[in-house]
């Protein structure tokens, strides 16, 4: 798969990919949203072996030609799919960009015949929330003190669901 607006591509990741997967996976900064604040300890060879996985389709991001994070979607049903954002280099966050790169997975995934679109996000990630309800996801569900992270800490989490008519394309 490769989708291309403007100066943002996604395309599927690749063995070629591993690499920079790994070093942003094992970054605790980048990953302490996710529930892993010491990284998930992964390595190339780990991470090559699970792009083999065809349940879960793993997406690199490109910013003028600079890798600058990775999505994933994964088939629920027919009908369901659920995906996850990642911008791991901090100097492209905060600039717009993660509501366009949504915009073109989200768009896809509505073109290709899926009606809902799932996703979570951590309660206290408020600036993931806003992102996520400015494209039209409605909150269904709070799970308060529902798992805990590497470090033993208690954390809440958040469902989204979007429908295909309330989606807010930001591509222009």
């Amino acid at each position: 798969m490769k989708l291309i607006y403007k100066e943002i591509v996604i395309h599927t990741a690749t063995h070629d990919d591993a690499e920079i997967l790994t070093t942003w996976w094992n970054d605790g900064s980048i990953m302490e949203h996710a529930g892993f604040p010491l990284g998930i300890g992964t390595t190339v060879e780990m991470v090559k072996e699970q792009l083999l996985d065809t349940s879960k389709v793993r997406l690199m991001i490109e910013y003028e030609s600079i890798p600058i994070g990775e999505m994933c979607y994964i088939p629920i049903d027919d009908t369901t799919v659920e995906i996850g954002i990642k911008i791991c280099d901090q100097a492209y966050q905060n600039r717009g960009l993660g509501k366009v790169i949504l915009s073109m997975l989200i768009k896809h995934l509505f073109d290709i015949g899926y009606q809902r679109i799932i996703l979570d996000t951590m309660l206290s990630n408020t600036r993931a929330q806003h992102v996520y309800e400015s494209l039209g996801f409605i909150r269904t569900a709070i799970h308060y003190d529902s798992w805990k992270d590497q470090l033993g800490i208690l954390r809440s989490s958040v469902d989204y669901a979007l429908s295909p008519e309330h989606f807010k394309n930001y591509m222009k």
